[in-house]
C-alpha cells in the first residue's frame, strides 16, 4: 500500500473509531466503509475489520460497563451461539462479488439506523430466550461473514423491541462485538494462516480513538448528528460496493 494512502486510511479509521465507539459500537461497517472507498483487497477488509473491532470493542466494554449501563441477563443469551456461528462465518470465503453484495447491504443497513431516531424510552423487558439465542446465531454468523461485530444490528433490535434502554443496548453491544470479532477473526486466521501486515500501523490510531470516543459516549455525549454523518459515508460506500 502507498505511504499516502496508509495515511489516508490511519486518519479515517481513527475518525471512525472516535464516532463509532460514542454509541458503543466497534466501526467495522465504517472500517469497510473507508476500505472500500480507498479500494483495499475484499480478501483483506475482513481481518483488518475485525482485528479492529476487538480493539475498540474491548475498550468500549470497559467503559460502559465502568458507567454501569452493562446488563449480564439481557447479555448471555445472544452472545451464547453468536460465537460459534461468527467463527463459521469467519471461516467461510465468499466469492468476491456476493462478498461485495453482502457488505454493501450492511453498510445500507447500517446506514438506515443512523438515519432513523431511536424511539423514545420505556420500561424494559426481557426478550424469551428462544428469540434470543436465534437472533445471536444468526447476528453471529452474519458477523463472521461480513467482517463486523453485529452490534450494528443488535443495538437497534434492543431499542426498537423495548429489550434494553439505549444506554444499556449500547453496553451489551460492545461485548457482543467483541466476542463475536474474536470468534470471526480466529475462524478467518484458521482458513487463511495470514494477515494484512499494513494493518498494524491502524493499531494505535483505534486504539486512542476507541478511547476518547468510548469515554464521551458513556458520559452523555449527544449522538444525533454523529449518527447523520455516519449515515452519508456509510450509504456511500455501501452503493459504491453494490453497483461495481
Amino acid at each position: 500500500m502507498p505511504p499516502e494512502t496508509l495515511w489516508i486510511l490511519t486518519a479515517a479509521v481513527f475518525t471512525v473509531a472516535i464516532l463509532y465507539s460514542s454509541v458503543g459500537h466497534a466501526g467495522a461497517s465504517g472500517y469497510i466503509a473507508v476500505m472500500s472507498l480507498l479500494s483495499v483487497a475484499p480478501a483483506e477488509v475482513k481481518p483488518i475489520a475485525l482485528a479492529l473491532n476487538i480493539l475498540v470493542a474491548s475498550i468500549g466494554t470497559f467503559q460502559f460497563w465502568r458507567a454501569g449501563h452493562f446488563s449480564w441477563p439481557l447479555f448471555w443469551p445472544f452472545a451464547l451461539l453468536s460465537v460459534p456461528f461468527a467463527f463459521i462465518g469467519g471461516y467461510l470465503d465468499l466469492p468476491t462479488q456476493i462478498f461485495k453484495i453482502l457488505v454493501g447491504i450492511v453498510l445500507l443497513l447500517s446506514a438506515f439506523q443512523f438515519l432513523v431516531r431511536p424511539p423514545a424510552e420505556s420500561e424494559p423487558r426481557q426478550p424469551p430466550r428462544l428469540v434470543a439465542m436465534s437472533a445471536g446465531s444468526l447476528l453471529g454468523l452474519l458477523s463472521g461473514l461480513t467482517g463486523t461485530g453485529g452490534g450494528i444490528f443488535l443495538t437497534p433490535l434492543l431499542i426498537f423491541m423495548h429489550w434494553g434502554r439505549t444506554k444499556t443496548a449500547a453496553a451489551v453491544s460492545a461485548p457482543f462485538i467483541l466476542l463475536n470479532s474474536a470468534s470471526g477473526l480466529a475462524g478467518n486466521f484458521s482458513a487463511t494462516k495470514s494477515f494484512p501486515a499494513f494493518a498494524w500501523a491502524l493499531v494505535i490510531a483505534v486504539i486512542v480513538g476507541g478511547s476518547i470516543g468510548s469515554w464521551f459516549g458513556s458520559r452523555h455525549l449527544p449522538h444525533l448528528v454523529i449518527k447523520r454523518l455516519l449515515a452519508i459515508v456509510l450509504t456511500i460506500a455501501g452503493f459504491k460496493l453494490i453497483l461495481t
